[in-house]
């Protein structure tokens, strides 16, 4: 910046021009060391690097995913120059820990992981993802063999997908070149088998691990065997000690309830639920004439299931078309065509797959990227779903009105001998006819009476003849004459 001396200006008189070219000769050094700090000062605000922290201090699952994609996404529009994981979890779902690792390997800023305490399962597979591992002294990284919800061991073909993984990542750092005299050898980075022996217990590594075990790193043994770039006891002396950013801004992840909810919607055991009430509201729909609450409960689980996975991307519009084509055709079935026949079989089937194929990450019809322990898993979830749901009501409709669950909220059989008995027996054999279509259960009429009626004879249309043929729970039975 250059300052120039004032210049005479018309009607200044000597002395004042004397005071003038005085002043600036006095101030012009001043004025460009004020200048000279202040550039300085900007230059190193502007240089200060940025850490972007984000916590993973829980089970791993849907909602510590949209957690680093969030945080990820953040770090990137903010201009990060580094990301740090605050780590501290027993594992979680695989699939998760799946897409968060492939997530941390390609994302455009380092990320960087500090495991306070312990990285066990799916929290080693993420910690392998990173681009350097820092752990505090008495923390622990490994034992990634995947188990049920029980705590055993899953078959083989999935501790085989796991093993890839943690083999694949580990490799994703590439290898060191290392050149003795006239010799070169590459060593891993991150040794694939190593991070293979975390899952197999079958491997057996010189030195370091017998066959019979599953590895677990002390932070010791991970500095030794190339799984922790060093020690720390705060992501501060991290980001000091090893990023070495000496003057730094931090820039903390902060969840909103919004995903919190969604991370909940989008959980597996939530999934199975919403679909139990969605099957369960279709059955209950099929057992009373017109349309009520088990409609309604089925379209508010219906949407519960699909917006977060529509708006996570996994759910495309026309996998929710064919779910709702599924719908309609089993609609079709049950108020057009009597029985159950293609239209049924067919939306029975478009159902199912709109359920399982929401819940995978493919494009339109390409599987390529999905993998086989995520087809796996959502059909899982949707048949657990459907069979305990379709089972459930199944068992709930005849406890209703019984001893047991709803004895307390339901009509029982002293209503049937205390009233209902002397007027019904008096109407076995009697004919009547039906005032709407019997969709097993629905109205008819009988001596000018409505009476509900239940179908002994499959569906029955609207205007049919009918006979009494008993009586239960103050309901008529009635078969087609």
């Amino acid at each position: 910046m250059t300052i120039s001396p004032p210049k005479p200006r018309r009607g200044d008189t000597l002395l004042t021009t004397g005071f003038n070219l005085w002043f600036w000769a006095w101030m012009h050094p001043l004025l460009l060391l004020i200048t000279t700090l202040l550039a300085a000062s900007s230059s190193l605000a502007a240089e200060k690097p940025l850490v972007y922290k984000i916590d993973i201090k829980k089970e791993i699952d849907r909602t510590t995913q949209i957690y680093l994609n969030k945080g990820l996404a953040e770090a990137q529009s903010l201009g990060a120059d580094a990301v740090l994981i605050h780590m501290n979890t027993y594992g979680g779902l695989v699939d998760a820990a799946d897409s968060m690792r492939t997530a941390i390997l390609y994302n455009a800023i380092p990320v960087y992981v500090f495991i306070d305490n312990n990285a066990a399962s799916a929290g080693a597979l993420i910690s392998i993802a990173c681009k350097k591992i820092y752990m505090r002294k008495g923390a622990s990284i490994g034992a990634a063999t995947v188990v049920s919800q029980t705590g055993e061991a899953m078959p083989d073909k999935y501790q085989s997908y796991m093993r890839s993984m943690m083999r694949a990542t580990a490799e994703a750092h590439g290898q060191d070149t290392i050149i003795s005299g006239r010799d070169t050898t590459y060593k891993w980075y991150r040794d694939p088998k190593i991070a293979e022996a975390m899952v197999d217990e079958r491997i057996y590594i010189p030195n370091l691990i017998d066959s019979g075990k599953t590895l677990t790193f002390t932070t010791d043994e991970a500095v030794k065997w190339g799984f922790c770039e060093g020690i720390a006891e705060s992501t501060d002396e991290v980001i000091t000690k090893y990023l070495q950013y000496d003057n730094y801004e931090l820039k903390s992840f902060s969840p909103s309830w919004i995903d919190n909810l969604r991370g909940f919607l989008m959980s597996p055991v939530f999934q199975a639920l919403l679909i139990m009430i969605i099957i369960g509201g279709i059955y209950f729909e099929l057992q009373t004439p017109g349309i009520g609450f088990p409609s309604a409960a089925a379209l508010m689980a219906a949407i519960l299931y699909f917006a977060p996975l529509y708006i996570e991307g996994l759910a495309a519009n026309w996998e929710i078309l064919v779910f709702i084509i599924g719908l309609i055709l089993i609609a079709v079935e049950i108020f057009v065509l009597p029985g159950f026949g293609i239209s049924g079989i067919t939306g029975t089937i478009l159902v199912i797959s709109g359920l399982t194929l929401a819940l995978l990450n493919n494009v339109n019809f390409d599987f390529e990227l999905v993998e086989d322990i995520e087809i796996g898993r959502a059909l899982i979830i949707v048949i657990i779903g459907i069979t305990v749901g379709f089972g459930g009501m199944i068992w709930m409709s005849h406890r209703i009105g019984a001893k047991g669950l709803f004895r307390k909220v339901a009509l029982t059989a002293d209503l049937e001998t205390a009233v209902s008995s002397p007027v019904l027996t008096d109407l076995i054999g009697k004919e009547g006819i039906t005032a709407t279509v019997l969709r097993l259960s629905g109205k008819v009429i009988i001596d000018g009476v409505y009476y509900d009626g239940i179908s002994e004879s499959g569906f029955i249309e609207k205007g049919i003849k009918v006979t009494v043929v008993r009586f239960e729970n103050a309901q008529v039975y009635v078969e087609i004459n």
